[in-house]
């Protein structure tokens, strides 16, 4: 935890901080993996409305990833990067219904519930720990997948 003295945080709130990153990168991980599935293994009529979705969603998810993975090494410690690591430490899980729509969508919502509620808890321990710069990153990624999930509910209906 070298950086923290100088970035002007405690040695102990980056480590906790960090652990949690750790966790959100392993659903990011995960919901990535789930959403490239779903891109490459959508089928049906709304495969020409879905594919692209998806792909801009796995964009999207892949540049969030490497900026979580960042953010644990500015404060000092190493992000996880092996899928059987994720896998032991993710609620999200490996989706096996992919080429449904509703069924794709409906894990899409879901997942997006499991990082926007880790993104919350984020918020109050780095809001505690005077760690504006996690507190931001997360605060920009639940004001962007708010609008996704009504997007994405919207698709369905609801």
């Amino acid at each position: 935890m070298k950086n923290a003295n100088i970035i002007g945080l405690k040695e102990t709130d980056c480590k906790k901080i960090s652990e949690k990153l750790n966790i959100l990168l392993a659903n990011y991980s995960v919901f990535y993996q789930n959403t490239r599935g779903s891109h490459w293994n959508i089928k049906g009529d709304q495969f020409f409305t879905l594919h692209p979705k998806f792909e801009e969603l796995y964009n999207s998810l892949v540049l969030k990833i490497d900026e979580i993975a960042e953010r644990i090494l500015t404060l000092g410690a190493t992000p996880a990067h092996n899928y059987s690591d994720y896998l032991k430490v993710s609620t999200i899980k490996e989706s096996v219904e992919v080429s449904d729509a509703t069924k794709s969508v409906e894990n899409i919502l879901n997942s997006f519930k499991v990082v926007i509620d880790l993104q919350r808890e984020l918020l109050d321990i780095t809001d505690a720990a005077g760690d504006e710069g996690t507190n931001s990153q997360m605060s920009d990624y639940i004001t962007e997948q708010e609008k996704e999930v009504w997007m994405y509910n919207s698709y369905l209906g609801k």
